[in-house]
């Protein structure tokens, strides 16, 4: 892993409760039209700080992983969505392209797990989360802003 710059941050989680709370402090932050981007093996804990994101960003909708139907929408009052998308099972960009991932990004916060398969789908500005498996208590979290709406967002 790379030497942190000021465009990044790293947290160390010691619980699933942490990692959920990190999430949710993220999620009470996000606008419609924000991409997180999410990279981490099995296990690291993505699944988990998107259940903290939707919670902080307002939904009380049940978070799981979408890997098999690939995007889960999440819902809070006024019709606002929050859109979960898992491109472990997608072959590759062409295929994330093929699900109009614009769209998702003009109606809510668009959040990706395996964001690094599909890279070259998303916009260019995120925020990239690297979340790493440390022990069977603690994550490592390494959050890193790509354009200046999301320095703001992590500062």
């Amino acid at each position: 892993m790379p030497i942190l710059n000021s465009q990044s941050l790293e947290y160390i989680s010691r619980s699933v409760e942490q990692t959920r709370r990190a999430g949710m402090r993220l999620g009470s932050l996000l606008k419609l039209g924000d991409v997180i981007c999410l990279v981490g093996e099995l296990g690291s804990g993505k699944t988990t700080f998107v259940q903290g994101i939707a919670a902080g960003w307002g939904s009380l909708d049940q978070v799981s992983s979408p890997t098999f139907v690939l995007v889960n929408v999440y819902r809070r009052p006024q019709d606002q969505v929050l859109y979960h998308l898992d491109a472990y099972r997608l072959s590759g960009a062409r295929e994330a392209e093929d699900l109009d991932l614009t769209s998702f990004i003009e109606k809510g916060p668009l959040v990706v797990e395996w964001a690094d398969r599909i890279s070259s789908a998303l916009p260019g500005e995120n925020l990239r989360v690297h979340l790493r498996y440390i022990d069977l208590e603690q994550r490592d979290l390494v959050l890193s802003a790509n354009g200046s709406h999301y320095q703001v967002l992590l500062e």
